[in-house]
């Protein structure tokens, strides 16, 4: 092979090699940017092309977490039907798909992420704390359902109680404690549930677990 040959091979290589580049540079931004736009279609294309579903931001966030976030429900649902989801992702904070989609309270993307094995029981702050912190009863009776432990400790060893107790709603509350969360767990800090409802500013859950902690001690 002749030094003409070599170079005009090595010259059709690097044509090929920017132009795969560029198209790849190309598909990137338009998977991020339709996963913002909430375009299903230009992610079912791309998809159906061979970009992985799994491929992250210059952030690092998955695209499904960025659905969730958006949110983007249509997207969401060509990603939750996509070959090789890894439903497992975690953002910076250790959140996964599952707790944003808890805190987000959505039911139905919650019980799709559940069918594809998203942990349930994480370690640290769990699904059940965020949707108790949101308030989402439906959300919270799905995980239960899926056997969430119910006194859930943080890592600060704050549970779902506590903090539906701050954040959430007097019905969450109910919920819990008539699911059996433990109202007499304090976390790292001292402070039971009913400390974070009067610090919540929320009387009435306030009331509720004192009623709770009454019947309690007199049976």
């Amino acid at each position: 092979m002749n030094c003409l040959t070599k170079h005009l091979r090595y010259v059709f290589y690097l044509i090929v090699f920017i132009g795969y580049s560029c198209a790849s540079a190309g598909s990137y931004d338009d998977f991020f940017q339709a996963v913002g736009r909430d375009d299903d279609a230009k992610v079912s294309q791309l998809l159906a092309r061979g970009f992985d579903v799994n491929t992250v931001d210059p952030a690092g966030a998955h695209g499904l977490l960025l659905a969730i976030r958006a949110p983007s429900p249509k997207v969401l649902g060509v990603l939750l039907k996509a070959r090789g989801l890894k439903v497992e992702v975690r953002n910076a904070k250790d959140e996964s798909a599952l707790m944003l989609a808890a805190l987000a309270g959505m039911r139905e993307v919650c019980e799709r992420l559940i069918a594809l094995d998203a942990d349930v029981n994480k370690t640290g702050w769990t699904p059940l704390h965020y949707a108790a912190s949101g308030g989402h009863d439906a959300v919270i009776q799905l995980l239960l359902a899926h056997y969430a432990y119910i006194d859930a400790e943080s890592p600060n060893q704050t549970t779902p109680l506590m903090m539906a107790a701050m954040y959430g709603s007097v019905s969450s509350v109910k919920l819990l404690l008539d699911a059996g969360a433990d109202a007499t767990l304090r976390n790292a800090l001292g402070l039971s549930a009913q400390d974070f409802a009067q610090r919540g500013g929320r009387m009435d859950s306030f009331e509720l677990i004192a009623a709770r902690l009454r019947r309690a001690t007199s049976n």
